[in-house]
């Protein structure tokens, strides 16, 4: 039985859910490709077989799944750092994340953008793809960069640690007087979300990305994800599978009614999204049209808030049996995670000749990328001390 069943099942389902977004982003609408510079394209291989669907589920996918994943990322942190030290906890995290996001993101990342190179500069020749991609396009980040941040937020929850035990002695009973107030629970967590995201949003561009060479970042979500890393910090602080995720919680007992609600939030998001006079700006972030821009943003952070109650309460009113098959998806989903892309862009580029729809490539793409990366995991988790870290 593994430590906390429905949280590991979640954490690999959102896994698989990373493979699909990156799948799709191959055929979405709005995909372009920049031949100048492949990194500035909105995906290493663009087909010119689009659906309007995929953009709904991609942009489903951007709103919630990463935040949710720096919160599942929290919630056993104290327990470890208090088991092993704090010496001991950041060696840990330094093998198990930043050499791997070093060393095998890195090789990874060359083997996945080396079709990007080729259909931007028709050239095979090794050196000078490996030359283009560390000069040119400083050496791509690819979908690691959640490792690398993860590792730093984990050094700062090492240095606040102190405080985190002081103010948990106090918050927690805050935590468990929620369990029995749904309503208050979601618009406190949604006034969370809505602080952390929404004004460092509009002040520098909700798309912002910032670093240097691999060490890339959304700028514009940084106070988002580490917000959501502490939220899940503190909630891992008390008992939360006998308090605020308990069966008898009414916070999972209306596990439905979250999942309606977030359907129905992202469906107005859609809605007002394609509205092209609000669309246009929010996209140019105007100063003038901040009660335009507040309105979006606020059914925005609405969106994303309902959505990670959904996937929480759902995962740990269902789940309650072990399967095999998902025992093995959450042993390998980190590598799965690490090593997925580059089957990804090879398998969109060898699909790109032939005429077939645009979800048919994505499921193609999905299925592959899926089973090759995981099968590629087992095979390397049978190394000791790949699987001693990984």
């Amino acid at each position: 039985m593994n430590r906390n069943l429905w949280v590991d099942y979640l954490r690999s389902a959102l896994t698989v859910l990373v493979v699909a977004h990156h799948a799709s982003l191959a055929y979405t609408t709005f995909a372009r490709f920049d031949k100048e510079a492949y990194i500035r394209s909105t995906h290493a291989i663009v087909d010119t077989k689009r659906w309007v669907g995929l953009d709904i589920f991609e942009n489903f996918n951007d709103v919630f799944f990463m935040s949710l994943m720096f919160l599942i990322g929290g919630l056993f942190l104290m327990k470890s750092i208090n088991k092993k030290g704090n010496s001991v906890f950041i060696k840990d995290r330094f093998y198990r994340l930043l050499l791997p996001f070093i060393i095998l993101g890195t090789i990874l990342m060359l083997i996945a953008y080396f079709p990007s190179y080729y259909i931007a500069k028709v050239n095979t020749d090794i050196v000078a793809y490996v030359k283009d991609f560390f000069v040119v396009e400083q050496w791509s980040v690819g979908p690691p960069w959640f490792i690398w941040v993860l590792f730093v937020f984990n050094l700062l929850f090492v240095l606040l640690s102190p405080i985190i035990r002081k103010i948990s002695k106090n918050s927690g009973a805050f935590i468990f007087s929620l369990s029995n107030k749904p309503l208050v629970f979601f618009m406190l967590w949604w006034l969370i979300t809505w602080l952390l995201y929404v004004p460092i949003a509009h002040t520098i561009g909700a798309g912002a990305w910032t670093g240097f060479g691999p060490f890339d970042f959304q700028l514009s979500r940084v106070l988002l994800y580490f917000g959501y890393l502490m939220l899940g910090v503190f909630i891992g602080t008390t008992n939360f599978n006998q308090q605020l995720f308990s069966l008898s919680s009414p916070i999972v007992k209306k596990w439905w009614l979250w999942v309606l609600l977030a359907l129905t939030a992202y469906a107005i998001l859609t809605i007002v999204e394609r509205k092209e006079v609000l669309a246009n700006m929010v996209k140019a972030n105007q100063l003038g049209s901040f009660s335009a821009w507040m309105i979006y943003f606020s059914i925005y952070t609405a969106s994303c808030t309902l959505s990670s109650m959904a996937f929480i309460t759902t995962f740990r009113r269902l789940i309650h049996n072990s399967f095999s098959w998902w025992d093995s998806l959450t042993a390998n989903a980190y590598l799965i995670y690490l090593t997925h892309y580059a089957f990804l862009t090879w398998i969109q580029f060898v699909l790109l000749p032939y005429d077939m729809p645009a979800f048919v490539k994505f499921l193609i793409t999905f299925v592959l990328s899926l089973a090759l990366s995981w099968g590629l995991s087992i095979l390397l988790r049978k190394i000791k001390i790949i699987n001693q870290y990984l």
